[in-house]
């Protein structure tokens, strides 16, 4: 057996990191941030489906096709839980699709055809108090 060089070690590193660290998505980030009296501020965060289909269903074809989402992550879906679009400011909304990437197992087992992606949805913002 032929031993890993550290040039090889190093690449395989950078490859890993690439997977881990490209699973985030900001959907909507508010970047001046803005405060007001007698506001609250609304968070949470949940799994959510984020699968995909390939455009072209054929086995093995089906990798180097493009592939859809099955359910598209909306910002306001999930930034209507705090309340009226209108009164939120400071918003953030973050997909977090690491989970994806062990999820691949799917793929390979389907023949490229279906992804399953369970994704980590986080929001946040404050909410603006009603005006008199």
């Amino acid at each position: 057996m032929k031993p890993v060089s550290q040039s090889q070690q190093v690449t395989r590193l950078l490859v890993a990191a690439v997977f881990l660290l490209s699973g985030c998505t900001t959907l909507v980030h508010d970047d001046v941030r803005q405060t007001v009296a007698g506001s609250s501020h609304c968070s949470g965060s949940e799994w959510a489906d984020n699968s995909s289909l390939a455009l072209l269903p054929i086995p093995v074809v089906a990798f180097f096709v493009p592939h859809w989402d099955l359910h598209e992550i909306k910002a306001d879906d999930y930034l209507k839980r705090c309340g009226d679009s209108a009164r939120l400011i400071n918003r953030q909304v973050e997909v977090n699709r690491v989970a994806c990437v062990p999820a691949a197992l799917t793929r390979i087992i389907s023949l490229g055809i279906w992804q399953w992606c369970p994704a980590r949805v986080s929001w946040e913002g404050d909410v603006k108090a009603p005006s008199s």
